[in-house]
């Protein structure tokens, strides 16, 4: 159990001994990076903590984007009593003895107390239990931090008496600011060091750094330290050094340039080329590259409805399931959902259907006259709908053999409009089979 004193904080000497990460933890809202979804000048966290007015709250979002650096500049900040505990290494009788001393300091002073959970999702059950009277009384006030999805991993009770605030991946700005801070804090940073690197290779880390403020000043930290000065006395730093630093090649991959879209356009072509050892060289060279997984989910997702469609409909489950994984898991780790919903779109059946049949009647809606809803299908749910004709006529297919009966479901004068298409691949082969079959009857 940590507790912070506000002023001995403020006045000690920075340990240099600690790594660079943590050493630049920011002091203040404007020191903090990133996040500007919640912690904008004028978002309800940011004026909460500008307040102090904090209440019980989760800070939700992947490593190294800020949550442990939100709930610091929260201690510095306010004027409660603030206590740390790490869910890996407490226990209830920890837990008891904060809101004890909580209480007393609520009784006797008159003196909120914040307590900082880190990885509260470590927390069993009984632990989380024994949060929630303290919480709902207001003798402490919550903050836990998580890697997991709070709703899965946070007792509902705890949850529904706090705010939930996700944190995204930091932006490649956000870690080059982070970045080039470390690099002239003299104090805290490597102001120290008469250290050269270009923007170019600063933006090559941040890059590689997948959204992670941690890794980044730990692979610039680990460069700057390992790497001796020139005879003139200067620390330069170039992607070798960036590549050893961080453990990762460095590839010809600018996710803002041509060489991004041509690596995206090849990932796609081979799915829909039915190559699965193409599409899994071009998947592994973008997560490889840093590329976000989220965006690469995306594009499975689209190509699963766009390039298989109809043909095998379990594609885009997979694909979306695939997704969910990426977010819910998180990398490394979500890469194999990820190659498995590829490899499913690259060996299926293929129909571009689909993407023919929206496409076509998109194009026509924006270019013609759409009539008007015959009055058989219009809503007859609500008093005096009947008057005015409404439902009609109309034709329930469940009440008919095979649930279907032959009616007018086109505005009058576009009965013939026909969008969809069916192929001939896999599933949509008896999708035809049966649209044919119905219109012959």
């Amino acid at each position: 159990m940590e507790r912070i004193n506000l002023f001995e904080y403020n006045q000690s000497r920075i340990d240099l001994d600690k790594p660079l990460a943590y050493r630049m933890r920011p002091r203040n809202l404007d020191e903090l990076f990133g996040q500007k979804h919640i912690l904008g000048e004028g978002k309800l966290l940011y004026r909460a903590i500008k307040a102090d007015r904090i209440n019980s709250l989760i800070l939700y979002g992947p490593p190294g984007t800020g949550k442990t650096s939100i709930a610091q500049v929260i201690a510095n900040q306010t004027k409660a009593d603030f206590v740390r505990l790490n869910a890996v290494t407490s226990g209830v009788k920890e837990l008891r003895e904060v809101i004890e001393q909580a209480r007393n300091n609520l009784i006797l002073h008159n003196k909120r107390t914040i307590l900082f959970i880190d990885e509260i999702h470590r927390f069993n059950k009984a632990q989380q239990d024994a949060l929630l009277p303290a919480v709902e009384e207001g003798i402490i006030i919550l903050i836990g931090a998580t890697t997991e999805n709070p709703y899965f991993e946070v007792n509902s009770p705890l949850l529904s008496r706090s705010s939930i605030f996700r944190l995204n991946p930091l932006t490649e700005g956000d870690l080059i600011g982070i970045l080039k801070q470390a690099l002239i804090d003299r104090e805290r940073g490597l102001g120290g060091y008469n250290v050269e690197i270009s923007d170019e290779d600063l933006k090559i880390i941040a890059s590689l750094s997948e959204g992670d403020a941690r890794t980044a000043l730990n692979a610039l930290e680990l460069a700057v330290l390992t790497t001796p000065p020139d005879k003139e006395g200067v620390i330069r730093i170039n992607e070798e050094i960036i590549a050893e630093s961080l453990q990762k090649k460095i590839l010809n991959y600018d996710k803002d340039g041509d060489n991004h879209y041509d690596v995206v356009s090849a990932f796609i072509k081979s799915m829909r080329g039915s190559d699965p050892d193409a599409a899994l060289f071009w998947l592994a060279r973008m997560l490889e590259a840093g590329e976000d997984p989220k965006f690469i989910a995306r594009r499975i997702i689209v190509h699963a409805a766009e390039d298989v469609g109809l043909a095998d409909p379990m594609a885009l489950l997979v694909a979306v399931a695939a997704a969910r994984a990426v977010e819910f898991v998180g990398m490394p780790e979500a890469q194999i959902p990820l190659a498995e919903a590829v490899l499913y779109i690259a060996a299926a059946p293929k129909s571009n259907s689909v993407y023919k049949g929206i496409s076509a009647a998109m194009n026509y809606v924006r270019n013609n006259k759409t009539g008007t809803v015959p009055l058989h299908l219009r809503d007859a749910s609500y008093r005096g709908a009947k008057k005015l004709g409404h439902g009609l006529d109309y034709k329930y297919p469940h009440d008919y053999p095979g649930h279907y009966v032959q009616q007018q479901y086109l505005p009058d004068g576009l009965e013939d409009l026909k969008f969809y298409h069916p192929g001939e691949e896999g599933k949509e082969g008896q999708i035809k089979e049966r649209l044919e079959k119905l219109k012959d009857d």
